[in-house]
C-alpha cells in the first residue's frame, strides 16, 4: 500500500539523517492524484496521516505542506515520475553553497544522471510559479538541489526516490572530502556513467532495502 510505503520512507530518511523537522514524500496514485505526507517530522509518521491532492488544484487543501507546489509541478511536468522525495541532506546543502551543479564522482552517483543542477532561488517554494521553475530546472533528471534549502529527488516509485536522496548525499560527501584534501574532483567519464546507469533498478532496489533495515 502507498500509505505504508510513505511511512516506511519517512522513517528511512529520518534514520539516515536526511531529514529532521522538515521534509515530505509523495507517491502518484494515478495520472492526476498524489498522496502526500503531512507537515510533521517524517520519522513520526503512521499509515493514516496522508492527504490526497489533485495536481490540477488551484489552491492547496488544508493540512498539507505549502511546498506541495513542488510535488504538483514535477508530477505535471514528468508523467514518468511515480514518487518525489524532499529532504535536507546536510552535505548536499553545503555543496550547493559553492557549486552550480554536482557531477558524479563515484559509480552510484551516476544513478542521479550526468549532472545534478542547483536551483538558484533560495526562497521557500510555496507558490505555483516557483514550483514550475524548479520542475524546469530538474528537467528530465532525477535530482535537483535547492540553494540553501535541501534537495528533491524522483523515481518511478517511492523506493527509487528515497534511494536517490541517499546517493545524492553520498555524492556530496565525496565532493566535500575531495575539496578538503585540496584535490580537483574528476567526474566519471560518459562511458563509465552509462555503465553504472544501466544497473540502476538493481542498485536502487538494494539501497532502498538497506535503508529499511
Amino acid at each position: 500500500m502507498l500509505t505504508t510505503e510513505l511511512s516506511t520512507a519517512g522513517r528511512a530518511l529520518h534514520r539516515a539523517g536526511l531529514v529532521t523537522v522538515f521534509g515530505h514524500v509523495s507517491a502518484r496514485i494515478d495520472t492526476d492524484r498524489l498522496l502526500l505526507t503531512p507537515p510533521r517530522p517524517l520519522g513520526e509518521l503512521t499509515d493514516d496521516q496522508f492527504t490526497e491532492i489533485d495536481i490540477n488544484v488551484g489552491d492547496l487543501p488544508t493540512g498539507i505542506p505549502r511546498e506541495a507546489w513542488i510535488h504538483i509541478a514535477i508530477a505535471k511536468a514528468r508523467p514518468d515520475v511515480g514518487a518525489i522525495c524532499r529532504a535536507q541532506p546536510p552535505s548536499t546543502s553545503a555543496v550547493a553553497a559553492v557549486l552550480p551543479a554536482i557531477h558524479p564522482l563515484h559509480g552510484q552517483g551516476a544513478l542521479l544522471g550526468p549532472v545534478v543542477p542547483v536551483f538558484q532561488n533560495a526562497r521557500l517554494i510555496r507558490e505555483p510559479q516557483l514550483g514550475k521553475e524548479l520542475a524546469a530546472t530538474l528537467g528530465d533528471g532525477f535530482a535537483c538541489v535547492l540553494k540553501g534549502n535541501g534537495a528533491v529527488t524522483v523515481g518511478r516509485n517511492v523506493g527509487e526516490a528515497v534511494a536517490r536522496m541517499w546517493i545524492l548525499e553520498e555524492s556530496c560527501r565525496i565532493t566535500l572530502a575531495a575539496a578538503a584534501a585540496g584535490l580537483m574532483p574528476v567526474a566519471l567519464t560518459e562511458d563509465e556513467q552509462n555503465a553504472w546507469f544501466a544497473t540502476g533498478t538493481e542498485l536502487l532496489d538494494r539501497i532502498w532495502d538497506y535503508l529499511n533495515h
